[in-house]
């Protein structure tokens, strides 16, 4: 059983949980929010990690994605989900890992932190998470803005990486 703290839209824990699979995250109450980490996968040699969703994802099945995430369970913060998530789906440790952005989605109930990780380890290394995710590529920052102009990204994701990704797109 996995649980989630509820949050107010300040980002206070409420005292509060959700358990996962009681219902649909829509059906949190209103007011009420859990937390969400997106984690961009930087490579310290300036490339970016995509994986390849499992067809029997419920969202998204068989999309690319240029992010690792997922919910946070009860009793963590962002950044302690951020590295747990980043490390269940690809088997990588950030040395170094930071917060870009921060946004509250009414509809889905959730509180969204994103984070930059920037990773050193052999690229090779990484590691896919049974019923997640079934492939993996590292691209350059042309391959990433391919990626994330394509049909087959996740647009709210690549969204909440808008100002990172700008920055990219101003290089080129």
């Amino acid at each position: 059983m996995e649980l989630w703290d509820l949050y107010d839209r300040e980002g206070n824990k409420t005292g509060l949980t959700w358990e996962r699979g009681s219902g649909d995250p829509k059906e949190i109450p209103d007011g009420y929010y859990h937390m969400v980490v997106d984690i961009l996968v930087m490579h310290t040699d300036g490339t970016f990690l995509l994986t390849k969703r499992d067809m029997r994802k419920d969202v998204y099945p068989g999309y690319w994605e240029a992010s690792a995430g997922g919910s946070a369970i009860a009793g963590e913060e962002p950044l302690d989900a951020a590295k747990r998530e980043l490390f269940e789906e690809t088997g990588l440790t950030a040395i170094k890992i930071e917060l870009v952005s921060n946004e509250l989605c009414e509809e889905n109930h959730t509180m969204y932190y994103s984070f930059l990780a920037v990773v050193d380890s052999d690229k090779s290394a990484v590691v896919l998470q049974e019923g997640e995710t079934v492939d993996y590529k590292w691209v350059d920052e042309k391959g990433l803005i391919e990626y994330v102009d394509s049909d087959m990204s996740i647009k709210p994701r690549n969204d909440r990486f808008k100002e990172h990704i700008d920055r990219i797109r101003a290089k080129g």
